[in-house]
């Protein structure tokens, strides 16, 4: 009786931890480039009651007797599917089509950020910066605009391009992109950014489309890979799992109590 409650407990935890992410989810359906995580279950331990036996010349084999104890978390997965691409019409928003991070770091820092998040700005240098102040990691960094520029454009390639106040067209460099063995492996730093770890293995950074990075998309802004309608259906399992594991608990407490009242 005591270890149905426990079980009960195990399964209250784990999906407590299930709506834990689910709203995390659900808060970042509209996040630029956010990526969803995914709860992975697996049962605790089995205590043994009684051992398998092979089977002999005049009688079969039996199974073992095992009981169940519980649940525990077995992991939480980030998925890396691309989301939709939102057209803007603003050149300086870029998607990625494909495999592939951009790189933002302070300037001359070692210590880089990676992102699927491409709403990115000109600062008062001309500099492409995002919302932190981060710089775009390219050929050259900062990738700069002079401010007397009369346009600008980002190819596929990742290559800026600016028209001068000459007329004359000119090259800024070329966006660079990092693709990692096992991007699942990346943990998330906040702010949109991913941190590389030893389970993601060395970036691999270089071109777009070259070594199986993906393309950059101008005026486009990559969407969060959430989905709504999976995520309010995980909702409803992940509630009624808890209310099937309260119930657990109630209905063994009430046993509980009917032992406890026989010698009455």
């Amino acid at each position: 009786m005591i270890r149905s409650m426990y079980s009960g407990i195990s399964g209250l935890k784990n999906f407590q931890t299930k709506l834990d992410v689910i709203g995390n989810n659900i808060a970042n359906v509209n996040t630029y480039g956010f990526k969803k995580g995914r709860t992975v279950f697996k049962d605790l331990i089995s205590q043994t009651t009684a051992g398998a036996t092979a089977a002999t010349a005049t009688r079969g084999g039996v199974n073992a007797k095992q009981v169940g104890l519980g649940s525990q978390l077995a992991s939480i997965d980030t998925i890396h599917s691309g989301g939709s691409l939102q057209t803007t019409g603003n050149t300086l928003d870029l998607g990625i089509s494909g495999e592939g991070y951009f790189q933002v770091s302070e300037n001359g820092s070692t210590d880089i950020s990676y992102t699927r998040a491409g709403n990115f700005y000109l600062d008062s240098n001309g500099d492409l910066v995002n919302g932190d102040g981060m710089y775009l990691v390219g050929d050259t960094t900062p990738l700069n605009i002079p401010v007397d520029s009369q346009s600008m454009s980002i190819g596929q390639d990742g290559t800026v391009t600016y028209v001068d106040n000459a007329g004359a067209l000119q090259t800024a460099g070329v966006i660079q992109m990092a693709k990692f063995p096992n991007s699942g492996g990346l943990t998330k730093a906040g702010s949109n950014y991913f941190k590389e770890s030893p389970a993601s293995g060395a970036p691999l950074a270089g071109n777009p489309l070259e070594e199986g990075r993906g393309s950059i998309n101008s005026g486009f802004l990559e969407m969060s890979n959430v989905d709504l309608s999976e995520e309010f259906t995980d909702m409803i399992v992940a509630q009624r799992g808890f209310q099937a594991n309260t119930r657990i608990i109630t209905t063994s407490d009430s046993i509980l109590e009917e032992l406890i009242n026989l010698k009455r």
